[in-house]
């Protein structure tokens, strides 16, 4: 299953995300290490979100992930929220459909 983990960027984020960035980093990577992230970021202009696609059988990774972030924890995230996404289309598609099926 795929899900993904929404982030809501306080409006100082790119100033004051410096002191916090490395760590932040680090925590991405190693989800991403252990197969839960697959892609991350933060969108542009403006970068008042960002987005992050989690994989596994439940949410519990994205949760755990957002809870432990220096991001959240130092307020550069205003609020955040998972959500399932139901993928059909791509050759990581967790619910593959053909034209047809």
């Amino acid at each position: 299953m795929h899900f993904l983990l929404f982030y809501d960027l306080a409006p100082n984020y790119l100033t004051d995300r410096v002191a916090h960035r490395n760590q932040h980093l680090a925590l991405a990577w190693a989800a991403q290490a252990r197969g839960e992230i697959i892609l991350a970021g933060a969108l542009a202009e403006p970068a008042d979100r960002a987005v992050f696609l989690f994989q596994g059988d439940s949410d519990a990774a994205a949760r755990a992930f957002a809870a432990a972030d220096p991001y959240v924890k130092a307020g550069l995230v205003r609020s955040w929220s998972v959500r399932p996404w139901t993928t059909v289309v791509g050759e990581a598609a967790a619910n593959p459909v053909r034209p047809g099926a």
